[in-house]
């Protein structure tokens, strides 16, 4: 039984179906460059707001590698997850439960490092897991909603290797990079959004993703259930409700 931070084989979080943007172009080209690489670069930090694209990226690598490497499923972690690991018990161990999840791995995978706790155990246990890989050369990809710097509860040396590799912020804040992707999401859903609608919901929602595509769902099943075409007036009833 796979784990909830597996990262199975997924072509709904590829590389192909990324809206790349002003604000994300870079981090687009360094995680292809990461997993598609000839191994130059092996590190890899994105940080960026909730539903800049993070996890969309992180999936994306791990899909690459596992078809590199003939596998269905590749182990990450996410700290949002990791009492789903430890069960609020972090003792010292060895070998270490992190040690234990990626044994024999082909990269190491870790999404919101940001929410690490605050336990010397766990941030020895990531530490020389990080250590291990990096010193076997081996690719690793993590995410965060801070610079390396301004991480909370991060070993000091982890803050300062993190810096030596490839490092890069997700924004898509702008109008245009949030545009692509509403469109993009609707497409998705088959669903015509016009740009009146669009520009209501910049200026209405709030801007970040998971408010805008709460917004759409909202039409979009309004306009199913009144049999009515998204139009300006239509959107505005559906997110009067």
């Amino acid at each position: 039984m796979q784990l909830i931070f597996d990262f199975p084989v997924n072509p709904k979080f590829g590389f192909d179906n990324f809206v790349v943007c002003a604000g994300n172009k870079t981090a687009y080209h360094f995680a292809r460059q990461l997993a598609e690489g000839d191994g130059t670069e092996n590190l890899l930090y994105l940080y960026g707001s909730t539903g800049s694209g993070k996890t969309h990226l992180l999936t994306a690598m791990a899909n690459s590698i596992c078809r590199e490497a003939g596998l269905d499923a590749i182990p990450s972690i996410s700290f949002k997850n990791i009492d789903e690991l430890y069960r609020g018990n972090y003792p010292a161990e060895e070998p270490s439960k992190l040690a234990e999840r990626f044994n024999n791995a082909p990269a190491l995978l870790v999404d919101d490092i940001h929410l690490i706790p605050d336990n010397d155990n766990i941030r020895v246990e990531l530490w020389q897991l990080f250590n291990d890989f990096y010193t076997a050369g081996k690719k690793i990809a993590i995410t965060g909603l801070n610079p390396p710097k301004e991480l909370p509860h991060l070993d000091g040396h982890l803050t300062s290797r993190l810096l030596w590799g490839l490092v890069t912020k997700l924004d898509i804040s702008g109008d245009d990079s949030l545009r692509m992707i509403l469109q993009k999401l609707a497409e998705d859903r088959q669903v015509a959004l016009p740009e009146d609608v669009i520009a209501h919901l910049l200026v209405h929602i709030r801007r970040d993703i998971p408010s805008l595509l709460n917004a759409l769902e909202q039409i979009r099943r309004h306009a199913i259930a009144t049999k009515r075409k998204i139009s300006l007036r239509q959107a505005k009833e559906a997110l009067q409700r």
